[in-house]
């Protein structure tokens, strides 16, 4: 008879699920966060995998992980040390276990540990054997893979087939370990393998052999639970950043009455926004999948001439064959919203890890004088409201748009606060109306947002010329005269720089001066906070304010970096940002940037925060 195990309440628990890209470690940590998520838990992910479709199997290279935090209290990161780390192999465990805190539950399937998986991770010898790991985490080894086979033997599948279901017997212990509900992953199967009965079966078998062994084994003498979070009122759903952006788009494409257009070409990690909208043709979107990055942006311009909502996503690579489409855009002076999606680079670089690497890219990264407007989300959810800003800006003061998002924030999720339709602000556009005969069509002449008309073609009087030579003024012919392209380019410049008088005021988390500001922008926003959360309940006088836009800067952003004896920027770049910020505020800020394809730490930005305020003010 079982003796009936403790449950031990939690206000929190990280957990990083790690194996070979094809051991369904994306799938299961995918299941974990939306079963926290339907509990009612805050839930904050990391998904990390290799770049290669099948990297080389068991090497340390090919290592596929998935981090989750779910918690009963507001959070704003995956986690810095792990609660649990489940391992299938060696070279699993050997990356990650760092990460590991001490005392913390190491779990490994034990038969993923042979002689040919320590060549393959390149040790020596079984690492689960070695003193520290025994000494310093509750070890358990289970036998998954031995455990699945058993589990599903009735169900007839080859040796090959069953063991693919070895992820779900995981998720099943996982799940029994910290109090996570089977149903919505039963439903899941019921919906993915619905058409192969077999293959559902074997996996709600596994499923349930797993929550079978943490309940009945003698290696686990307590099980967790995390209670629901406060949430402010509201229906819920889990959500991707790549996700949010998608479904923003939509939202703002029915908010302006447009129909929208998406022309890309696939690249990591902006490939989700195109997958995401192809299910939503019935709210007018039409995507299309060009053969490179240039005709992508180029059928974008095109739609955009045609009246259409138009979009293109790409990453650094990609935008970087899109410039001088780009820069016609802008000339052209056309609404369209271009979205990068950063990696780490240069070139190839780094194609499944995150980086804030384009932001100069995206300020100078097309010939001439072509300033566009520059935002950035902080969070996977902010995704979804960041689009539609970017849309109202956009035909405004119609001009491309850049949204800089990143891969921490692409793939990365948590709770999202689905908004009603009345929360959500119109987006009024209006086009000409055709002209008598005769009435001449001016296609430059401005409004008070510096912006010009959107005519649609075949509008009756309303023909005029477009191209990428300097137009004249108000008239929009080709114009080579010195003066005119002097007032062109102001003009821009101008309508682009006066985007700040509609935007707006920077916030500041905490006093509105002190010894230190933490100044951050992107997806190091989570990061950031909460480490300036902590030091100011350690009593220091620190604050945090994150720029959401970029160019143009908050008009009240100068006044108030000057309120504080330094300002400390974090970049996962070599401080471009903070290139920016010195250049236009005359401020002498202080850089901490990390270039490693990780996030920021919170233990190491309350690290840096500590040194810079345990340091002289420079005179």
């Amino acid at each position: 008879m079982t003796t009936k195990k403790e449950v031990k309440s939690v206000s929190g628990i990280t957990v990083r699920l790690a194996g070979d890209s094809g051991d369904g470690m994306q799938l299961l940590g995918t299941q974990l966060t939306n079963t926290s998520a339907l509990a009612g838990n805050d839930v904050a992910t990391f998904p990390d995998f290799p770049a290669e479709i099948r990297a080389p199997r068991g090497t340390r290279a090919g290592v596929s992980g998935f981090q989750v935090q779910f918690a009963q209290t507001e959070i704003f990161t995956p986690g810095d040390t792990l609660d649990a780390l489940v391992v299938m192999n060696p070279a699993a465990m050997v990356t990650n276990i760092q990460d590991l805190r001490k005392g913390g539950i190491l779990i490994a399937n034990e038969d993923g540990f042979t002689e040919k998986d320590f060549k393959l991770a390149k040790v020596d010898a079984n690492p689960l054997d070695a003193t520290v790991i025994n000494d310093s985490y509750r070890l358990i080894k289970v036998p998954m893979t031995q455990l699945t086979r058993t589990a599903v033997s009735e169900h007839g599948l080859s040796p090959k087939i069953a063991d693919r279901c070895k992820n779900f017997f995981a998720m099943g212990l996982v799940y029994w370990l910290f109090g996570r509900s089977l149903d919505p992953t039963l439903r899941f199967i019921e919906n993915k393998f619905g058409r192969k009965p077999d293959v559902a079966s074997a996996n709600v078998t596994a499923l349930r052999a797993g929550w079978a062994y943490g309940e009945t084994t003698e290696a686990f003498g307590e099980s967790y639970q995390v209670d629901a979070a406060d949430l402010k009122p509201g229906t819920y759903r889990n959500i991707m950043g790549n996700q949010a952006l998608a479904l923003g788009l939509v939202a703002a494409s029915r908010l302006s009455n447009k129909d929208m257009f998406y022309g890309t070409y696939p690249i990591t990690p902006a490939s989700d926004i195109l997958h995401e909208l192809t299910k939503h043709k019935n709210f007018g979107v039409r995507t299309f999948q060009a053969e490179d990055e240039i005709s992508a942006m180029c059928a974008t311009i095109g739609a955009a001439f045609g009246g259409t909502m138009a979009v293109t996503a790409s990453s650094g690579p990609g935008i970087a064959l899109k410039a001088e489409a780009m820069g016609l855009g802008m000339m052209l002076e056309l609404p369209m919203i271009v979205i990068n999606v950063q990696r780490g680079g240069p070139s190839t670089g780094l194609p499944t890890k995150t980086e804030q690497s384009d932001l100069l890219q995206a300020m100078f990264g097309r010939n001439g004088e072509s300033p566009l407007p520059i935002i950035a989300p902080q969070s996977p959810a902010d995704c979804f409201d960041m689009a539609i800003e970017a849309w109202r800006i956009a035909t405004e003061c119609m001009v491309p748009v850049m949204i800089l998002s990143d891969g921490y924030i692409a793939n990365g999720s948590e709770p999202w606060k689905i908004p009603t339709t009345d929360s959500l602000s119109h987006i009024k556009i209006e086009h000409p109306a055709g002209i008598e005969a005769g009435e001449p069509f001016l296609p430059y002449l401005r409004d008070e947002n510096l912006a010009r008309p959107w005519a649609i073609p075949g509008t009756e009087g309303l023909m005029h010329r477009l191209g990428g030579l300097e137009k004249e003024n108000e008239t929009g012919n080709v114009s080579y005269d010195p003066a005119n392209h002097q007032f062109m380019v102001e003009t821009r410049a101008a309508k682009v720089a006066n985007i700040a008088d509609r935007i707006p005021d920077q916030e500041v988390f905490g006093e509105s001066s002190g010894d230190l500001l933490v100044l951050s922008w992107g997806g190091t926003y989570g990061a950031c906070h909460t480490a300036v959360q902590r030091c100011q309940q350690a009593g220091h006088r620190v604050s945090h304010t994150h720029l959401r836009y970029i160019n143009p800067f908050p008009k009240n952003l100068g006044e108030l970096m000057k309120g504080f004896d330094r300002v400390l920027v974090p970049e996962l770049n070599m401080g471009q940002l903070r290139m920016l910020l010195r250049a236009k505020y005359l401020v002498d800020c202080i850089g901490f940037n990390k270039v490693q394809g990780k996030p920021f730490a919170v233990s190491e930005l309350i690290e840096q925060i500590e040194a810079q305020l345990a340091s002289p003010v420079a005179a």
